[in-house]
């Protein structure tokens, strides 16, 4: 069992080791998710990549544009692997390598990304840390439905991490979701583990123990906790993984 991760570095160390396991398995979309307030994609992404380079794999980076991948070539020495903005590969069908990484797409690229997914249906496709589901660009009627049936359900999370208040919401893959309490400083108890992301409604049941009633006595998923809520918006988890 992955753990709650101590710092940033073991995080992507973390993710690194998921998303090479989800590949090894065949997993064709994948989603990485680091969910911290501010954090600093470009160096996460220059910590992420060797990981293919670890497996054998060629690869290329896309970001959202151009401007942000001339940056990232400037910032990682003009690497030998291809570096891109999403518009500059557009519509040139299959991709040569065996992995595309993706950095922090936003909904405004979400039909960008939908078709290079198709298009490079023979290469491993990897999102890191997207934004792909802003309500107000995607929409919330038939639409956004649609496009959630269609492109953002296929994506399989091979790891996610996000803290709100003393609680840690984390996938590594393959194992399944997991849900852990803060219950001292860098002190964490498993509450539950889930085969799908838990919704924000899923977790109050967690934390007002109404999932105990439901799951009984003896469940192996779900364990006794203190019952506590911190006030701050984000534990001393996400302090300690920023500084």
């Amino acid at each position: 069992m992955a753990g709650v991760p101590r710092s940033l570095e073991d995080a992507i160390a973390q993710a690194r080791e998921a998303t090479a396991a989800a590949i090894s398995n065949g997993v064709p979309r994948i989603l990485v998710e680091i969910v911290i307030p501010e954090l600093k994609i470009m160096p996460v992404a220059q910590q992420f990549y060797p990981v293919f380079r670890q497996m054998g794999l060629s690869f290329k980076v896309l970001f959202p544009d151009a401007g942000a991948a001339a940056l990232a070539k400037r910032d990682w020495d003009n690497p030998d692997f291809t570096i891109r903005g999403l518009g500059e590969v557009k519509g040139q069908g299959t991709s040569e390598e065996a992995v595309i990484l993706v950095v922090e797409p936003s909904s405004v690229e979400v039909g960008t990304v939908e078709a290079l997914c198709n298009e490079a249906a023979g290469s491993f496709v990897v999102l890191l840390n997207p934004k792909l589901e802003d309500v107000a660009t995607i929409g919330i009627g038939y639409a956004g439905r649609q496009l959630r049936q269609r492109f953002l359900n296929t994506l399989e999370s091979s790891y996610y991490l996000r803290s709100q208040q003393d609680v840690v919401l984390l996938r590594c893959y393959p194992e399944p979701w997991q849900v852990w309490q803060e219950t001292a400083a860098n002190q964490y108890e498993l509450l539950a583990e889930r085969p799908q992301k838990p919704s924000g409604e899923a977790l109050d049941r967690l934390l007002s123990g109404a999932d105990d009633a439901a799951a009984g006595e003896g469940s192996e998923t779900t364990r006794a906790r203190p019952r506590r809520r911190l006030l701050s918006e984000l534990s001393s988890f996400i302090r300690a993984l920023t500084q």
